[in-house]
């Protein structure tokens, strides 16, 4: 996955400043973004604070761990059954 270039941090400014009035075609000038892209943050992270979007970044990291020590273990299970299953 491709790294933003930027921070959760700018992202929610931006949104803040939208919600201020400025115009969503002055906003992605500014920024340099396209529609499409400010549609996506706003639909991420409409409504939230800075604090919420670090909170939910470092949940998804977690999950991400989980869910690799979950198919590690899966895997492990799943071999050590099937050597069990095996005449020597």
């Amino acid at each position: 996955m491709r790294k933003s270039r930027f921070t959760e941090e700018q992202i929610i400014k931006a949104l803040k400043e939208h919600a201020a009035g400025v115009s969503v075609d002055e906003l992605c000038r500014k920024h340099g973004v396209s529609n499409a892209t400010f549609y996506k943050w706003r639909s991420r992270y409409g409504g939230m604070e800075v604090s919420d979007a670090r909170r939910l970044k470092a949940l998804e990291d977690e999950n991400r761990r989980l869910k690799k020590l979950l198919a590690d273990t899966m895997l492990d299970a799943a071999t050590l059954k099937e050597m069990l299953t095996k005449n020597f």
